[in-house]
């Protein structure tokens, strides 16, 4: 690494062209400036300068490093912006939670982006132990867990609960809804359906369901946004986040069954331990806890 002290000595030097002028700006005298030149040459093991009497020129190598001081002083001057001006409107988010929830969170930050040029968000729909992994390892700045996630260098807070949905066609939702019915319909599957199915179907049709592997699937998708479309049309049944139902565009089209044994997930908004959210992070951090107000 280059001394920064003599870095930006050179850099004073290569603007003013003197060294007179030199250490006048930097509160030196004209040996000190001196003196720091022969340092950073002696570390570069270059020439910085050729010098012709009183006056002087950069060399190809000093032209090179002058250029490294301007980039250097730059980037300190766009940290100290960063870090004076905490702006709501202004910054990247680098946020996480489930497809199902991204349904309702994201067209409300696309809002947010309609009104402020310098804002830029990255949302990822994604599982739970991605989530969790990527809060850890700083690719995500906040995300929503529907757990706890108890870890010591995670901070989490309890928004509210999500229903997990039995979803019919609307059609259905007079029929009493047993589990031969529900094979009838044949199910609508997709990433997170099998882990629903446990959760919902083995606590309410106990001895009946007996197993994912046993379900009657009558389409797989893979696309949040189309989990819905088969069950809109009246072919099957799925399992869902209430959020991903709400956000659903013909939601008239569904009917939500409610089962005896109901099943509810937390959101919890999880980011690191000990680093404060940042005036935008605070902004699409209420419009989650609107969210699941609704949702709840």
């Amino acid at each position: 690494m280059l001394n920064a002290t003599w870095l930006e000595t050179f850099t004073t030097l290569a603007e003013t062209g003197h060294f007179t002028r030199a250490a006048q700006r930097l509160n030196m005298t004209q040996p000190g400036v001196s003196q720091h030149l022969r340092k950073l040459e002696a570390q570069l093991g270059q020439k910085l300068i050729a010098q012709d009497g009183k006056s002087f020129s950069l060399t190809p190598a000093g032209e090179a490093v002058r250029a490294l001081g301007q980039a250097r002083r730059d980037e300190e001057r766009r940290l100290r912006e960063a870090i004076a001006t905490d702006s709501p409107d202004a910054g990247e988010l680098r946020i996480a939670c489930s497809g199902s929830f991204a349904m309702l969170w994201y067209p409300r930050i696309l809002t947010m982006l309609e009104t402020a040029p310098d804002l830029a968000a990255h949302l990822e729909a994604a599982p739970q132990a991605a989530i969790k992994r990527g809060l850890l390892d700083g690719a995500f700045d906040l995300g929503i867990l529907d757990h706890d996630p108890s870890h010591p260098r995670l901070e989490a807070e309890h928004l509210g609960e999500e229903e997990l949905c039995l979803v019919l066609p609307v059609r259905d939702a007079g029929i009493p809804v047993t589990f031969a019915t529900l094979e009838a319909h044949g199910f609508v599957a997709h990433p997170d359906g099998f882990a629903h199915a446990d959760e919902l179907l083995s606590q309410n049709f106990p001895d009946a369901y007996q197993g994912t592997d046993r379900l009657r699937v009558r389409t797989y998708i893979n696309q949040i946004g189309q989990i819905l479309d088969p069950v809109a049309r009246g072919i099957g049944y799925t399992l869902l986040p209430r959020s991903g139902v709400e956000a659903y565009t013909q939601r008239d089209m569904l009917a939500v069954i409610p089962l005896p044994k109901p099943k509810r997930n937390g959101l919890w908004l999880t980011c690191r331990k000990g680093r404060p959210l940042s005036a935008r992070l605070q902004r699409v951090k209420q419009l989650a806890k609107e969210i699941a107000a609704a949702l709840g």
